[in-house]
């Protein structure tokens, strides 16, 4: 059976473009809608172009060159605002004006200074209004969910018989919880009528943190439309984040069967591009593209994941464009991984060797937090010094296999730290240095691995 498909909606160039420092001029505005169109997403919110000249430019240029998606700018429920956006989108191959209106009651009295009746009647106009310009048109009551339900209801019929083909709910300042969300989408497609024939949307704020878990909410409810943006990215604490409402649906079917047009696999790309426009990096324990989502420095971890990454990873890296996973060496690792990142070098050790590097290994660790090659190749060097053992000559550039390597900009030859020829410790056959170690159970080692681990 065909499995229900959510229209994915992104407001990371507009909404997205509100977080402080996040900005985009009208060239880094159609780089990143390029790349959304090639990420998959059905919609993109490309601006508000009443709020400035480059604004409307950046709607108007992603609009003549984007063809795939729907191509969408914000309006406020009045006149100039809704000519205007037409203005920018009317070259689209498939146009949308978003129109919006606050509808809950400290919006009503104390930033917009009406009644609820004017309310309802400028949002049926408006909506009647940008209905004659364009044949999809979106509209949200701002602050949906602290709007009185039955007002609600109320003017959302009254936009759907304006024209109104989608009727977005936010969530504009991250209030609601999920269990109150879904009674909300519940009620609205119990109570407004016609409301079969449109789309409900969802769109969430994350100042609880619960922007993700609403949005999911609201889809198993029956909305078909979420609106989000790459990273999360967005006023205040943020939007939902897109990776996390495709990879949720992605890894969890049994809950959320449904399909979305995303091409996962671009997921850390796009986000990555996103953060070299606005020059605002990813939180390292972002879920799904942050740095540290495939790290993993616990030595209980490193083990379990080198024996069979579905011990400590529900998806793959590769599945949304993370090249690989990385072992992390710190003082939480265990022997396994330092053991695999000593091959990786080029060096094959003894039990007792390995031990003793292992030993001080810990201790450098406590000091210095991560371990890069450069100290990991000093350590190996002093071991073997105190020992009165020489360790061999080159074996090799170091592959830039850890994050931590491949990052620190410290990754040399091991000839640079050893120049006398020794027959122990044995380097590695390079064609077996990024094989993972032997997995066959050591309960001694994996036992100190865990105490160190956890």
């Amino acid at each position: 059976m065909e499995r229900p498909r959510i229209t994915v909606f992104d407001t990371t160039l507009r909404d997205g473009e509100q977080s402080p420092g996040c900005s985009m001029n009208v060239q880094e505005k159609l780089r990143m809608a390029q790349q959304l169109d090639r990420l998959g997403v059905d919609v993109i919110e490309a601006g508000f172009p009443i709020a400035s000249d480059g604004d409307f430019e950046a709607v108007q240029a992603v609009a003549a060159s984007i063809r795939r998606p729907v191509i969408t700018g914000l309006a406020r429920a009045c006149t100039v605002d809704i000519e205007r956006a037409w203005q920018a989108l009317k070259n689209a191959a498939r146009p949308r004006i978003h129109v919006f209106l606050a509808t809950s009651d400290i919006h009503l009295k104390h930033k917009l200074r009406m009644s609820r009746q004017q309310c309802l009647e400028q949002a049926r106009d408006a909506v009647r209004l940008a209905k004659s310009l364009c044949e999809d048109v979106e509209f949200s009551p701002e602050d949906a969910t602290r709007t009185h339900t039955e007002f609600l209801c109320q003017v959302l019929e009254a936009v759907a018989d304006a024209g109104a083909t989608t009727l977005n709910i936010p969530d504009t300042v991250g209030f609601t919880m999920p269990a109150e969300f879904t009674e909300l989408i519940q009620t609205i497609r119990r109570r407004v009528r016609g409301i079969e024939k449109l789309t409900i949307s969802a769109h969430c704020h994350d100042d609880l943190g619960f922007a993700v878990a609403n949005s999911l909410a609201a889809i198993a409810a029956g909305a078909r439309q979420v609106e989000c943006t790459v990273s999360g990215i967005g006023e205040r604490a943020g939007n939902a984040s897109l990776e996390e409402i495709v990879m949720a649906m992605r890894v969890r079917p049994d809950l959320y069967p449904y399909d979305t047009s995303v091409v996962s696999d671009r997921l850390y790309p796009t986000s990555q591009l996103l953060s070299e426009i606005t020059g605002v990096a990813v939180q390292p324990n972002k879920a799904i593209i942050g740095r540290n989502a495939f790290a993993h420095e616990a030595g209980i971890h490193q083990d379990g994941v080198l024996k069979n990454p579905l011990t400590y990873e529900i998806m793959t890296p590769q599945s949304v464009g993370v090249p690989d996973s990385t072992l992390v060496l710190g003082k939480h690792s265990g022997r396994h991984a330092l053991g695999l990142r000593c091959e990786q070098l080029g060096f094959q050790f003894e039990r007792r060797e390995l031990d003793e590097i292992y030993r001080r290994f810990v201790i450098l660790a406590d000091k210095i937090k991560t371990i890069q090659d450069h100290h990991l190749l000093e350590l190996i060097r002093k071991t073997f010094e105190q020992m009165q053992r020489v360790p061999p000559a080159h074996v090799g550039e170091i592959p830039m296999v850890f994050a931590a390597s491949a990052s620190s900009g410290h990754s040399v030859s091991s000839a640079a730290y050893f120049s006398k020829p020794s027959a122990l410790p044995l380097p590695v056959d390079p064609k077996i240095r990024d094989l993972p170690l032997n997995s066959k159970p050591d309960h001694h080692c994996e036992q100190e691995d865990y105490l160190w681990g956890v």
